[in-house]
């Protein structure tokens, strides 16, 4: 499921709960709603609070660690490419099918993931997409046919292979970082408590209009915080995604 239909299911559990609760008052005797039972009730109802904010709060900044940890290797990422291509470029006129073949990859890249990017003419977009790409591997290969005549060419060489073993290793952690997954039967506790807590708002709040308002605000903040730890898990997917600037950035630099 994606992330915004579990934000959807989880609109609708919390506020049912609301609901549920605000039914139950018909049918419960009264000492079920005596002052006693209130605070017995208001007890369980802030250790649910508590957890649940703890939760929540410690999801949405390990999702926002993802999400900063991922924004951060597309950055390096796209230095390393411009300086990939500087590098070949003093290597000498010889590497220029390399960089063009370097640039050709970047764009099918940022393409890949970036799909709203039009820079490539593929079908297919999304990490998976991306996964299968080999550019980096062909332009490593390329480069081990290459053979250096002088100091210089030999030192750009060696420097040259270097950032390119970086980027094919980058890409597979990419690719790997991607497979993060929130664990469903974590998500349903989770979901179970903000569902029970809201439940317990409805059974002693008044019934009116006002009232069912606030509470489905509550519901749809609560369901919004999923939403965000869900997409920030994925930053390469989704509606919330890292930025394609330092990769589009580095595409404007390079075969300059």
């Amino acid at each position: 499921m994606t992330a915004f239909t579990i934000a959807l299911i989880s609109t609708a559990c919390i506020f049912g709960g609301v609901l549920l609760g605000l039914w139950l008052q018909n049918f419960l005797p009264d000492h079920h709603l005596s002052n006693e039972s209130k605070d017995t009730i208001k007890l369980g109802a802030g250790l649910l609070a508590t957890l649940s904010a703890l939760i929540l709060g410690l999801l949405v900044s390990s999702a926002k660690g993802t999400f900063d940890t991922m924004n951060a290797q597309v950055t390096q990422g796209a230095a390393k490419l411009i300086y990939l291509d500087r590098l070949l470029a003093d290597y000498g006129p010889e590497t220029k099918a390399d960089r063009e073949f370097l640039r050709a990859s970047t764009a099918a890249g940022i393409a890949a993931i970036w799909p709203e990017e039009k820079f490539s003419t593929t079908q297919a977009s999304g990490l998976s997409a991306y996964e299968k790409m080999n550019g980096m591997e062909m332009l490593q290969m390329k480069l081990l046919q290459l053979t250096p005549t002088n100091a210089v060419q030999r030192q750009m060489f060696t420097q040259a292979e270097g950032v390119c073993q970086d980027l094919r290793q980058s890409r597979w952690m990419v690719v790997e970082q991607a497979q993060n997954h929130l664990p469903m039967p974590f998500l349903a506790i989770l979901l179970f408590w903000l569902t029970a807590l809201h439940f317990s708002f409805g059974l002693f709040a008044p019934r009116n209009t006002m009232v069912l308002a606030v509470m489905f605000t509550c519901a749809v903040s609560v369901a919004g915080a999923i939403f965000l730890i869900l997409e920030m898990n994925h930053p390469l997917s989704g509606i919330i995604k890292v930025s394609s600037a330092p990769m589009l950035k580095a595409l404007q630099h390079l075969g300059q």
